[in-house]
C-alpha cells in the first residue's frame, strides 16, 4: 500500500513539474518573440530607389494642372501660363543667400519639415509635393538639406534625395521664344 501512495505522490509531482515546464517554455518564448524589436520600416522618402520614381509621377499630374479642373484650363489656356508667371513675379525678391536655389518636392507623398536635420527632431510642418522650395544649405553628412517654404518663408530640415532644382531661367526664355 506504501508503494502505492508514493506512486501517487510522484505521479502528481512529475505532473506538476511537466505543467510548470510547459508553462515556462511558452512564457519564454512569448518574451522572447515580444522583446525582438521589430525591423525598421522604410519610408519613402528614406528609399532612395523610390526616389527615381517620383519624378516619373510629377510629369503626368504637372503640378498646376491638377489643382484647377480641366474645363477651366481648357476654357482659357492662358490661365494655365498665368500660374507659370506668377511663380516668376515671387521670385523678384531673388536675393538668395549664397548657395542657396530653386527647387520643388519631387517626393510624390510631401515630405515632414523638422527643426533639425536628423529622424528624432521635432516636427514643425510639412511639405506638399511639387510644392516650391528655396533649398539653402545641405548638412555636413549631406544626408539633410535645410529648405524654405516659398510661399510662407518658413524654414526646416528635410530629408536629401527628394527635392530637385528648378531652373527658371531657362523656362523664361523658352516661354517667350514660344
Amino acid at each position: 500500500m506504501l508503494s502505492g501512495l508514493t506512486k501517487f505522490i510522484l505521479g502528481f509531482l512529475l505532473a506538476i513539474a511537466v505543467l510548470i515546464g510547459g508553462g515556462a517554455t511558452i512564457a519564454l518564448y512569448f518574451m522572447n518573440r515580444t522583446g525582438i524589436p521589430p525591423a525598421k520600416p522604410v519610408y519613402s522618402n528614406d528609399s532612395p530607389s523610390v526616389k527615381a520614381q517620383a519624378p516619373k509621377a510629377t510629369e503626368p499630374g504637372g503640378g498646376k494642372s491638377t489643382l484647377t479642373p480641366g474645363t477651366k484650363a481648357d476654357s482659357s489656356p492662358s490661365s494655365t501660363s498665368t500660374p507659370t508667371e506668377s511663380p516668376k513675379a515671387t521670385p523678384s525678391p531673388k536675393p538668395l543667400p549664397s548657395g542657396a536655389y530653386r527647387g520643388r518636392v519631387s517626393w510624390a507623398e510631401g515630405l515632414s519639415l523638422r527643426s533639425q536635420p536628423n529622424q528624432e527632431a521635432e516636427r514643425i510642418g510639412g511639405v506638399g509635393f511639387n510644392q516650391k522650395i528655396i533649398i539653402l544649405e545641405e548638412s555636413q553628412d549631406k544626408a539633410w538639406q535645410k529648405i524654405r517654404l516659398e510661399d510662407s518663408k518658413q524654414e526646416g530640415w528635410v530629408k536629401a534625395g527628394n527635392t530637385e532644382k528648378v531652373d527658371e531661367k531657362p523656362e523664361d526664355t523658352q516661354q517667350p521664344e514660344r
